[in-house]
């Protein structure tokens, strides 16, 4: 059997945090190794512990999730951040991913959904929510050039499948089953990818390639 997803979870309310735990270790495939009331324990956290993924609330005392998440993916930039809150607002939203994490959910995601996002940020695949993906879209739109630019005549065919594939939440092996291609090279076309788009999250590809029609997150693969 593979080890546990080991995850530390980071919200100012004790009754959330406990269910939060519960719901992720329900089928024994994630651990949650730590729990922290704020940002900056949060990151104490990840300092003392290295877990595979951190699950941040947003609104939290002394350091905000938006600082926390930018702070561990700075330091630890192995670590996986995935933003758990009730905010759907685009600004933190846009924010978070900026800030370099790989998911964005809402407080009402349904279990399972949110151990397989665990699971999808742990193998390198980002998520975000339905009901803030279309929003987050809609203002990168409001505030990007329409026009595609350069960058996008210089992505080839098979990079445009990779980042579809990202869209639509495959970790980097899924990616390379759905092509037939070792994870190897699925991490080189991604590396490749972000200097051509020049984001640094595998989560800022997907939102600018969708911006410039380069993808549809909501298609089936």
């Amino acid at each position: 059997m593979e080890a546990p997803i080991r995850v530390v979870i980071a919200d100012d309310h004790g009754l959330v945090r406990r269910g939060t735990r519960e719901i992720l270790e329900q089928d024994g495939s994630v651990e949650v190794i730590g729990e922290a009331r704020n940002g900056v324990e949060a990151v104490d956290l990840v300092a003392d512990l290295q877990p595979d993924v951190a699950l941040l609330d947003i609104g939290m005392p002394e350091m905000n999730g938006v600082d926390a998440t930018r702070a561990i993916k700075t330091r630890w930039p192995g670590v996986a951040v995935v933003v758990l809150t009730v905010h759907d607002d685009d600004e933190y939203v846009l924010q978070a991913i900026q800030a370099g994490a790989s998911g964005y959910l809402l407080k009402d995601v349904a279990d399972d959904d949110l151990i397989q996002a665990v699971h999808t940020v742990r193998g390198g695949g980002a998520v975000l929510d339905p009901a803030v993906t279309e929003v987050v879209i809609g203002r990168v739109r409001l505030t990007s050039p329409q026009e595609p630019g350069a960058e996008d005549e210089m992505l080839t065919a098979r990079e445009l499948e990779v980042l579809q594939l990202a869209g639509a939440g495959y970790s980097n092996r899924r990616i390379g089953v759905a092509l037939s291609v070792s994870p190897r090279t699925v991490e080189v076309h991604m590396h490749k990818i972000f200097q051509k788009l020049d984001v640094t999250s595998r989560t800022e590809a997907v939102v600018l390639a969708a911006r410039r029609g380069l993808i549809d997150i909501g298609a089936e693969w």
